[in-house]
């Protein structure tokens, strides 16, 4: 049996201690706890979350649905993969018996390694806004399959490390998440800065209008690749957020709202002034 020699500090040095970090597993199973019990117990089923639907076949992710992201029908037809009668063809022939996927790859219309390329980038993608921190409970519905069918499995703990990857990466490139969200304009006074073609038709999208969902909705693209698209846009100064401004909001409940003083007193409305105050 091998015994590993305990490290020794070199004469004049100090011994520094490495700071503790928190294990990817860890990390990556605080994104839903509920989701990381799910796969221990091998369940069947849609997990559903503010921001979108994991669906779940003994324990393992076989799709994600968002509404923030295209779905994969769009993702095949928009890309020239597959003609949009084709796909609706597979839908309409196999869409109640959920085998979608495999009636695609079995009537020649895509080749099974296509279809997987772009069923696991939608996937991802979905999962991506699926798991975003929410303060409302998520819900699960056993037995629950979608209409898809089968096409490949992923394992939880890889889209939850998917998922922190994909948010390590954002943070890196620009930490302000607003521009995953809000409506994007062009920047004022724009840097003079070279953008490549990929990027440019991204950025010739931006109308003070549209958010980032929907550029991808237009490009037929991966939602999280327009995200990083859009942070180094606005890295490079050349994209902003558009910030709402508040409205005026109305009287919280349970405040008082007192009547306009004028310039003239009056006697009953300092009595409910007073009366008001005394309530308070």
């Amino acid at each position: 049996m091998r015994t590993t020699a305990p490290e020794r500090t070199p004469p004049g040095r100090t011994h520094r201690t490495s700071p503790e970090r928190t294990s990817p597993v860890r990390a990556a199973s605080a994104l839903s706890p509920m989701l990381q019990r799910l796969a221990a117990e091998r369940a069947t089923g849609a997990l559903m979350r503010d921001r979108g639907t994991l669906y779940l076949a003994d324990g393992q992710v076989v799709h994600a649905e968002s509404p923030a992201t295209p779905g994969i029908d769009i993702l095949l037809t928009t890309g020239g993969t597959l003609h949009r009668d084709g796909w609706w063809d597979a839908v309409a022939q196999a869409g109640a018996g959920q085998r979608v996927g495999r009636y695609l790859v079995d009537s020649g219309r895509i080749p099974g390694g296509a279809l997987e390329l772009c069923h696991v980038g939608a996937l991802y993608d979905a999962a991506f806004f699926a798991l975003a921190p929410t303060r409302t409970p998520a819900r699960f519905r056993y037995g629950v399959s979608h209409w898809i069918g089968p096409v490949h499995p992923v394992p939880v703990d890889a889209v939850q490390r998917e998922t922190l990857r994909r948010r390590e990466l954002l943070d890196r490139i620009w930490p302000d998440a607003m521009t995953d969200t809000a409506p994007l304009v062009r920047a004022a006074h724009p840097v003079d800065t070279p953008v490549p073609a990929r990027r440019r038709r991204v950025l010739d999208l931006v109308d003070g209008v549209r958010t980032a969902s929907d550029i991808a909705q237009h490009l037929g693209r991966s939602a999280f690749h327009i995200l990083v698209d859009l942070r180094r846009l606005t890295a490079a100064g050349l994209v902003e957020a558009v910030r709402q401004t508040a409205a005026p909001s109305a009287s919280a409940p349970g405040r008082i709202t007192l009547p306009e003083v004028t310039a003239d007193p009056d006697v009953a409305l300092l009595r409910r002034l007073r009366d008001a105050l005394e309530a308070l």
